[in-house]
């Protein structure tokens, strides 16, 4: 599962989702603080940890 920033337009509210990858576009978000619909996703970084020395 990965983590997704999401920005509330109307409280102004940043929250994380925490969704797998084929439930992005499915999943209706709301606002946890407020309950509003009026979200957008926030571009955030990521990094990844393998078992493979470089």
């Amino acid at each position: 599962m990965s983590r997704y920033a999401y920005h509330c337009q109307d409280c102004d509210k940043e929250f994380t989702q925490q969704l797998h990858i084929s439930d992005v576009e499915k999943v209706e978000i709301k606002c946890p603080h407020c309950g509003s619909k009026r979200v957008g996703q926030l571009v955030s970084s990521f990094s990844a940890v393998t078992s493979k020395k470089s």
